[in-house]
């Protein structure tokens, strides 16, 4: 099957079969983040779901992925999960099964599975400099590609596609909606909006503003330092020149009293009113564009 994508279509494969670093989920949570916030940490039952581990073929191999959907029922509405930078634990697993007691299938590759586990480092900074500096677009979007059909090939309807993601992820979501013209709406929580360009992360959302397939909803953190309100300023500028009908349009949300990642649970930077009234905008969001 070929796509008709944009610019922002991969190119031809540089990866070895043999390259795969991760091909499980592990279970927990990873250590960058421990001890996790038991008091706060939101677990959803499996019951009534069709849920666990996954493998996607891609066109290089394939990768681990968490799926969740109901147990009844088929051709259900499809929601890509993209992770943060601590790779795909527990919390987004949680994710995905909150939304498939909502009626979606959600799935949530391992998308550093060439690179390694974040899952055994200690620090923030050793995750993003020897995992995620060397993760490429392209590559994650292949492998975005490749759940799509994975989804189309096992009881999904990517007529109803949405896409949301957190932190490292929320970035992403930016890329895909210009990416795949599949797409009906995503949702990027608190992901980075500028960037320097490179062979790796050739653009950011700022510079596909006008590129997109379908309308994203960005919550971000007031008092998020990683994501300064003036580069959410500059989003919303570059968006408003698109100058797109209401119903199509982009919106970026802030919560004034927010630090970055308030809806990650399980740590200590969840704020449970923004996070709760930033779920039920995801939901209305994705209802109102068709997913």
């Amino acid at each position: 099957m070929t796509h008709d994508y944009d610019s922002l279509t991969p190119p031809p494969l540089p990866y070895d079969r043999r390259g795969f670093l991760v091909t499980a989920l592990g279970a927990g949570f990873a250590l960058a983040v421990q001890p996790v916030m038991a008091q706060t940490a939101i677990t959803t039952s499996a019951d009534e779901l069709t849920a666990g581990e996954i493998s996607v073929l891609t066109p290089d191999g394939a990768i681990p992925a968490y799926r969740a959907q109901p147990a009844q029922g088929s051709h259900f509405p499809v929601i890509l999960v993209v992770q943060e930078i601590f790779g795909v634990h527990e919390h987004i697993k949680d994710i995905c099964r909150r939304l498939a007691n909502l009626g979606y299938l959600a799935i949530a590759p391992e998308l550093y599975a060439r690179q390694g586990d974040p899952r055994q480092y200690a620090a923030i900074p050793d995750i993003l400099a020897k995992i995620v500096a060397k993760v490429p677009d392209a590559q994650v979007m292949r492998d975005l590609d490749a759940c799509v059909a994975w989804v189309e090939a096992n009881g999904g309807d990517s007529a109803r596609l949405g896409i949301t993601g957190f932190c490292w992820g929320g970035r992403i979501v930016w890329l895909y909606a210009a990416h795949n013209p599949k797409v009906k709406a995503g949702v990027a929580w608190y992901g980075r909006l500028v960037g320097g360009a490179s062979a790796m992360t050739p653009k950011h959302p700022l510079d596909l503003a006008g590129a997109l397939h379908a309308p994203v909803l960005g919550l971000y953190g007031g008092l998020d330092p990683g994501i300064p309100l003036e580069t959410v300023e500059k989003m919303n500028k570059a968006l408003a020149a698109v100058q797109l009908p209401a119903s199509k349009a982009s919106i970026l949300h802030v919560y004034p009293n927010a630090p970055h990642a308030f809806n990650a649970d399980y740590r200590p930077s969840y704020r449970k009113e923004e996070a709760e009234d930033g779920w039920k905008r995801m939901r209305g969001w994705f209802r109102q564009n068709g997913v």
